[in-house]
Parts: structure tokens; sequence; C-alpha cells
């Protein structure tokens, strides 16, 4: 069963390359990575918005463990998380920015 979330990861590629987003290149990373960092995104409220990636409940609750990382972390600290996101995006090593 912990094979699903692996392919479900593999296959994002493939939906995001058809996408033309700054960043990732994909709209629904984007959303994702920046719904983590929001302190103002509930850990229930992220679980809804990622409710079809979900196959189980297990994957469900390690969800809810990174958002509630996320959650306890400083301003400052999110700041320099979307800060690094960023360059990495715009590192040489991504073609996707």
């Amino acid at each position: 069963m912990k094979l699903l979330p692996v392919l479900v990861l593999a296959a994002l590629p493939f939906y995001c390359y058809a996408e033309s987003t700054p960043g990732s290149g994909c709209t629904l990373v984007n959303q994702v990575i920046s719904q983590a960092i929001d302190l103002e995104v509930s850990a229930e409220q992220f679980i809804e918005n990622l409710r079809e990636f979900i196959p189980d409940a297990e994957t469900e609750e390690d969800i809810i463990q990174v958002k509630q990382c996320f959650l306890q972390q400083s301003e400052e600290t999110l700041t320099n998380v979307q800060v690094m996101v960023d360059a990495m995006y715009k590192s040489v090593w991504c073609k996707a920015y």
C-alpha cells in the first residue's frame, strides 16, 4: 500500500509537464507548498484541499503531521522556507523556471 503514494508522486511531474507556471512549473505543487507554509491554513483545511490525492488514513495522518510541523514554526522560519523554495526553482539545476 505504501507504493501508491510513490506512484502518485511519480505521476505528478507528467501532470505538471503540460503546465507553464513560474516556480515549480506546476500550479498544483505551488499551491500545496504555499498552503503547507501558510499559518492561516489549518491542518483540516489542508487535508480537505488534498483529499483527492490521499489514498488512506495512514497517509492522511502523515500529512497532518507535516502540516502541524509547519504550524509550529515562526513566521521568520516559514519566510525562509519560501526563500529556499524560490532559490531551488531559480537554480541552474531546475529547468522548470
